[in-house]
């Protein structure tokens, strides 16, 4: 009852928030650009006010009202990227209250950054959470998963229905304890992505898990303890992959130790088979260069990829479908001609062989999910340009780049100044914002354009405050994060506080679970978000949508220019 009184609260404080001055509630990097949303009013100037002396910092003027349709309100904008002196500030408007602090400094995004990273660390199956690593969030083991059964969707003469596998650890899939391969295939890719496209932020030892001092660096553990599950998700007979390992349906609100239904591996599925095919070709790159902490690693993930791709080829319409008697979700996708190329464009730069080259004039760009993943051959293709040919590195520039034009076009257009139209507010509408921005950073790395990397900016400052509900989308992170996340852990140890570095899924106008929720405090897109654990339509968390948090946290990081 305390939790949901408390919920009641902060969704009345949350919804008076609303009318305040709306920024990154972490801050800025100095060189970064800094924008804040201004309810529409009389005021013409803003100032900054330095919080050391309160002197005046920075004076400019109020950008002219306009609506934004997705929250129906005016606004308009205070641009204060003229201020680089790092320090500690707020933002002032005459008749308004003053801002949320916030900060400039040069690392003022590293901690939401292993948070968000540590978040998969608290999200583990089949390991207990000791508390010298997991402090106030410790628990005991839940699924140790060394007794799984194959349901008779994924039986074979080898594996009958009612064999018994083991398939242990992985991570809980969001706010439930299933584990799904096609929504790893996505998360694992731009975890990995992060690593190899700026392997000198991430170290050994700096995230506190019980694989720090190892010799490799921690982002590379965490990735390698949902690799190892997911290699034992793929036949050895075959080399097929399964769908997921779950229960017939969801777990009650209980501690992973508590849940105790039967578990069962279901179908082989084709998109199951790429993703898997994908990342494990990516990962054989990247631990390459860890063949004396992990020898053979590298070689037994691509062998692996190779295999679970001739499969893929050899079964080209698995599409998945939910069996009668199972009642979790089901990540079904009738669509794969985006994971065929996406595997093999991780094949082809990997191997450097040409039989897995994707067909590029056919293959189109677009913002990634787990369901659509062609986006993702392209950031790959992008960042091993030099092994192309001429006229594919042309094909890659050009589709890249052509994609960061558009968003720009958006941002530049917006009145809120983040490019997000009325569409872009769905289910985990705050994962689509952070893959937005991870695309325009792609186009950023081919053509390093201030205004690109600054759109990146704004989709960030979104998620993390700017926004019209004066909200952080991050547990435990701004002033105003999230406290009642949809997620079985935070709301069964008896803990306050959520487990921390966790994006939600943001506002969601589906409301699909109105009827099992309060009100939600308005209609409008960008509003229509609950901060009660009753809400998985805008609340839940899920590994999918951290990922581009950990990758945008990490690129605006090393890019963003350093102020003249």
């Amino acid at each position: 009852m305390r939790r949901l009184m408390l919920a009641a609260a902060l969704l009345s404080a949350g919804a008076a928030a609303a009318a305040d001055i709306a920024l990154n509630q972490l801050g800025f990097l100095p060189g970064a650009a800094k924008v804040a949303a201004v309810p529409a009013g009389a005021a013409g100037e803003f100032r900054v006010i330095d919080m050391r002396g309160g002197g005046v910092a920075l004076r400019g003027r109020l950008t002219p009202a306009a609506t934004w349709a997705p929250s129906g309100q005016a606004v308009q904008l205070a641009d204060f990227s003229a201020l680089h002196a790092p320090g500690r500030y707020r933002l002032q408007v005459d008749g308004l209250a003053d801002s949320l602090p916030f900060d400039i400094g040069e690392r003022v995004y590293a901690d939401v950054n292993a948070g968000a990273i540590k978040a998969y660390y608290y999200n583990r199956a089949s390991s207990p959470l000791l508390p010298q690593h997991a402090g106030r969030w410790a628990r005991p083991a839940g699924h140790p998963d060394d007794h799984v059964l194959v349901h008779a969707s994924a039986a074979s003469a080898e594996r009958p229905e009612g064999a018994v596998i083991a398939a242990p650890k992985g991570w809980y899939d969001a706010g439930d304890y299933n584990k799904y391969v096609v929504n790893s295939g996505v998360t694992v890719y731009t975890l990995l992505a992060a690593y190899e496209h700026y392997p000198s932020l991430f170290k050994d030892g700096a995230l506190n898990i019980p694989e720090s001092g190892n010799g490799l660096p921690d982002l590379l553990d965490e990735v390698l303890w949902n690799l190892e599950w997911m290699l034992a998700m793929q036949d050895p007979a075959d080399g097929g992959v399964y769908h997921k390992l779950t229960n017939s349906g969801f777990d009650g609100i209980v501690m992973p130790a508590d849940a105790k239904a039967e578990r069962y591996v279901v179908q082989k599925s084709t998109a199951a088979a790429l993703d898997f095919a994908a990342v494990m070709a990516q990962a054989s790159r990247v631990f390459a260069a860890f063949d004396k902490q992990r020898p053979g690693l590298s070689a037994r993930m691509l062998a692996a990829s190779r295999r679970s791709w001739d499969w893929a080829r050899a079964h080209p319409g698995e599409v998945y479908r939910q069996p009668p008697d199972i009642h979790t979700g089901a990540y079904g996708d009738n669509e794969l001609a985006d994971e065929f190329a996406w595997a093999g464009a991780e094949l082809w730069v990997t191997t450097g062989e040409a039989s897995y080259r994707p067909d590029l004039d056919r293959l189109a760009i677009g913002v990634p999910g787990w369901s659509d993943v062609k986006g993702l051959a392209w950031v790959t293709l992008a960042q091993h340009r030099d092994k192309l040919a001429p006229a594919d590195r042309s094909r890659v520039h050009q589709r890249v780049a052509g994609l960061a034009d558009d968003l720009r076009a958006g941002w530049k257009a917006s009145a809120y100044g983040v490019g997000l139209g009325l569409k872009d507010y769905e289910w985990g509408s705050n994962a689509v914002v952070l893959n937005r921005a991870l695309m325009l950073i792609q186009g950023y790395r081919l053509q390093p354009q201030p205004d690109t990397l600054a759109a990146a900016q704004a989709l960030f400052d979104h998620v993390l405050g700017r926004n019209p509900l004066g909200q952080s989308m991050v547990t435990g992170f701004g002033a105003r994060p999230p406290m009642h996340p949809h997620h079985r852990p935070s709301e069964a140890d008896g803990v306050d506080d959520p487990v921390p570095g966790f994006l939600v899924g943001g506002p969601n106008p589906g409301q699909q679970d109105a009827k099992q929720c309060p009100a939600y405090p308005a209609k409008q897109a960008a509003l229509s978000y609950l901060d009660n654990f009753c809400s998985y339509a805008s609340n839940e968390v899920a590994i999918n949508w951290n990922a581009p948090l950990v990758y945008v946290s990490a690129a605006l990081q090393a890019l963003t220019p350093r102020p003249h």
